[in-house]
């Protein structure tokens, strides 16, 4: 996937790529106890006439006339924000370091406005982690209950700990970051002593069991 944007992939859902590292180039952050994303919406491309995209406006229709990908998920969050359409469900990833991305789950897109940064505007998206949202032959809930992101930092500590393996058999593909004690049981997302590493098969073996 080469767009940080990517609304109605599929035509059931949206697709977007976070990062919250020193270097990013955007500034997403979680608020709310990990609950809420606000994600930055995304310059105008690199060209050259546009040497530097942070001295721009970001850009709600391209020079045609069509809706940016900042213009599509904007006129989707005013919508749902005026009771127009469901709220539009959104795939999050998220590059927590080099060549590692954590996929953080479904989220709803419930708001957007535009803010003045250093000088010019940009995109501002509010989107809301929530479960049992991963049935795209269903439509939205209308009231979902809300889901906890594990904090970046954990994931890092846990990646580190666990050598980027199950910690059941070992394997180095489709790994999850499981909560040892789940968070519908009482288990922390805010330490590493409570997050573990476990390959795709694993994840599904335990599922919301305590071990």
């Amino acid at each position: 996937m080469q767009r940080g944007m990517n609304f109605e992939l599929g035509h059931n859902h949206s697709v977007i790529l976070m990062s919250l590292q020193p270097n990013a180039p955007y500034g997403d952050k979680f608020e709310e106890d990990g609950t809420v994303l606000i994600y930055e919406g995304h310059d105008v491309p690199r060209s050259k006439l546009t040497l530097n995209p942070k001295e721009y406006d970001q850009p709600e229709k391209t020079p045609g006339g069509r809706l940016t990908q900042n213009g599509l998920f904007h006129k989707a969050a005013q919508a749902h924000k005026s009771n127009q359409r469901f709220a539009e469900r959104v795939r999050v990833y998220e590059k927590i370091k080099q060549g590692i991305w954590s996929y953080n789950g479904i989220f709803h897109l419930v708001d957007s406005w535009i803010e003045l940064s250093n000088g010019r505007t940009v995109f501002k998206f509010k989107l809301v982690a929530v479960e049992g949202e991963e049935d795209f032959s269903l439509p939205p809930s209308s009231n979902p209950r809300m889901r906890r992101i594990i904090p970046t930092w954990v994931k890092l500590e846990v990646w580190k700990r666990d050598g980027g393996k199950c910690t059941k058999c070992g394997s180095e593909h489709d790994l999850h970051f499981d909560h040892i004690i789940p968070w519908s049981k009482g288990g922390s997302s805010a330490t590493p002593e409570n997050v573990q590493l476990l390959c795709g098969k694993h994840n599904l073996q335990k599922h919301d069991k305590i071990e």
